[in-house]
Parts: C-alpha cells; structure tokens; sequence
C-alpha cells in the first residue's frame, strides 16, 4: 500500500510533534520571559500587551487546525483497527462496525444494552457463578 499524505497533514504532524516537544514549551516560556523582562524597558504600555496578546492569539488559532487536523487522522485510523479486530473475531457483532455513525439516540440505547450484560455478569460472580458467554445486544 503506498502512503500519501497531503502537504498540510504532513506539516500539521509535524508541528504537532513538534509542539508537543518539551523543547518547545521551553521555548514558548523563554518568550514570555523575555516579553515580561522588556516590560519596563516599554513602560508597560499597551502596545507591549498588545503583542503578547495578539501573538499568542494568533498561534492558538492556528494550533486548533494543526492540532485537530492530526486528532482526526489518529482517530480515524484508531477507529479503523477497531473495526477490524471486531471485524475478524468469531461472534463479534458486526453491526458495531462503523458506529461512529449513528446518531446518539441509537448509541446510547446500544450502550445501555452492554451496561445491561456487564451488571448481568458482575451479579454472576458476586453469586460465584462461571461468567457465560454474553449475547451481544442487537443493533
């Protein structure tokens, strides 16, 4: 299988690594060091605030994408290797497959039904009982 990953996705796991590192943050403080060292140097005015302010508004803004761009592919790739373990075990319910599809309504009725099996089972062992193999509830 050949890997493509568009230029943004590459950039964007890039600096999130990046941004992740522990260097990083050391710089990121190095800078509101310096910012806060130079406070008197500009009297504290407001154009010395305001590039604190907008410096950091700006790199956060730009983060989310970067950030949520990364979130998703690892969560989609997460939810991938779910489905395919549920996929190819014996017995597993294949409608599970792709839940992150259904609307919560539907997620939450599913949710109580395995709720429901594992107080079923935990009752089980309270009264010493071998654990059964669990009916997985239908979708």
């Amino acid at each position: 299988m050949e890997h493509h990953m568009s230029r943004f996705s590459r950039f964007a796991t890039w600096a999130s690594h990046t941004s992740g590192h522990p260097s990083s943050f050391i710089f990121a403080l190095a800078i509101i060091v310096v910012w806060a060292v130079t406070g008197p140097i500009f009297k504290f005015s407001d154009t010395w605030q305001l590039v604190i302010n907008t410096g950091t508004t700006i790199i956060t803004f730009l983060m989310v994408f970067v950030i949520q761009n990364t979130q998703n592919r690892d969560s989609a790739a997460t939810q991938l290797k779910l489905d395919e373990i549920i996929r190819s075990l014996q017995g597993a319910n294949n409608a599970l497959l792709n839940m992150e599809e259904l609307d919560e309504k539907d997620l939450e009725t599913i949710r109580e039904s395995y709720l429901k099996l594992a107080e079923d089972a935990r009752n089980s062992l309270r009264k010493g009982r071998k654990q059964k193999a669990a009916t997985p509830p239908s979708v």
